[in-house]
């Protein structure tokens, strides 16, 4: 739904105008998998796909939501009841924000909201975060807060954290809140400190296609977490704060004292390799050489998701194997894991072989159709109108 969409549906739950409209997007992590909660680097990208949010205050501490994507009524809750881990709804996520925004001391008086969002739900594009930033930037701007993109981060992956229950890191929230239109977002997640790096593949011939394997993943089931309180029990065994404290060139030894730790270790492997592998991008893409020499990085860090931190899945792998196959410059799985999507490098005139053979191979597999399309790199959250 585009802006005047979301308002007039405003209008007729509400019966009053909104006060204005906001979006945010999706995003699509180029290399920096499993590594943001272990203060390490990323560098996702925002895509054209957004959540729209209309949005107008409440004096009543009242908070009322509408998805036009579901077949639900409007649910209406008091800000003062708001519960941590009380949801399992949606609606967890955009009242999440609501009650971090309270936590933080910042004076939420309610709010009604309506919703609508282009992010394929469940596909390891962000489709949460997404929602949790449109929401935090329309309370920004209505409760003249004055927090800034990165602040605004922190506090929707609080809400994820705390009130949802996910213990996700803070790089989906920060790339939807600040990427900007024809880059993607270096990001280290231990200062937030970040650089916007130049990415238009089209102008060298490369395309970069999404597959969505439509297996949808939940990030707050138990085995992200999993992953999480390894990692954590590695730096704790290494003496070391995050994992990001281990350089790769050292990486050898700290394996060698963790022992018999195998699965520790496994994950210690993909952290520090995963960190590299995003340093290794950065450098190709700024030193203006050849594009095409991302692939094969690419390649290696689906590799290390499949092998060492173990979240891909057999359509993952069929994704990755057949693009391959047939001529891919590079591909791996993005996102959380689980399911969700995969990312193909490649040039610009095999983008339609490559998504016949992928698509032919799911058939062959019996698995359900899986959805192609072009990631280019978008503008971050904004308002509308």
């Amino acid at each position: 739904m585009g802006a005047q969409e979301v308002r007039e549906g405003f209008v007729r739950l509400y019966g009053t105008e909104p006060e204005g409209v906001w979006a945010a997007p999706g995003r699509v992590n180029l290399i920096g998998e499993h590594t943001d909660y272990n203060d390490g680097f990323v560098m996702p990208f925002a895509l054209p796909h957004i959540a729209v949010a209309a949005v107008a205050r409440r004096t009543d501490g009242v908070l009322r939501l509408h998805s036009a994507d579901l077949d639900s009524g409007v649910a209406e809750l008091r800000l003062d009841e708001l519960t941590p881990e009380s949801d399992d709804a949606w609606t967890a996520y955009p009242a999440g924000v609501v009650w971090a925004l309270r936590e933080a001391g910042h004076a939420v008086t309610g709010a009604d909201i309506h919703l609508s969002s282009t992010v394929p739900s469940g596909a390891g594009l962000s489709s949460s975060a997404a929602l949790e930033v449109v929401v935090a930037l329309a309370l920004n701007d209505l409760y003249d807060l004055g927090l800034q993109g990165w602040q605004l981060a922190r506090l929707c992956q609080r809400a994820e954290n705390v009130y949802v229950g996910a213990p996700t890191g803070i790089m989906d929230q920060t790339a939807s809140a600040c990427c900007e239109a024809g880059h993607a977002l270096f990001l280290d997640t231990r200062d937030l400190s970040q650089k916007q790096i130049p990415l238009d593949l089209a102008a060298v011939g490369l395309r970069l296609l999404v597959v969505d394997t439509q297996v949808t993943h939940a990030h707050s089931g138990g085995e992200y977490g999993k992953r999480r309180a390894g990692c954590e029990k590695g730096a704790a065994l290494l003496g070391v704060d995050a994992l990001r404290d281990i350089a790769y060139a050292d990486l050898d030894a700290a394996l060698a004292r963790l022992g018999d730790e195998e699965e520790v270790r496994r994950l210690v492997r993909h952290v520090v390799t995963e960190d590299q592998r995003v340093e290794q991008v950065v450098a190709l893409l700024e030193s203006g050489g050849d594009t095409r020499a991302v692939g094969p990085v690419l390649t290696a860090g689906h590799a290390s998701l499949r092998d060492d931190f173990r979240v891909s899945c057999p359509e993952l792998d069929l994704v990755v194997d057949t693009a391959l196959a047939n001529g891919a410059l590079g591909a791996r799985m993005t996102g959380g894991g689980f399911g969700g999507s995969a990312i193909v490098l490649a040039e610009a005139t095999d983008v339609e072989t490559l998504t016949k053979a992928v698509e032919e191979a799911f058939a062959a597999a019996g698995h359900k159709a899986p959805r192609v399309f072009e990631a280019v790199p978008a503008a971050g959250a904004r308002r509308l109108s």
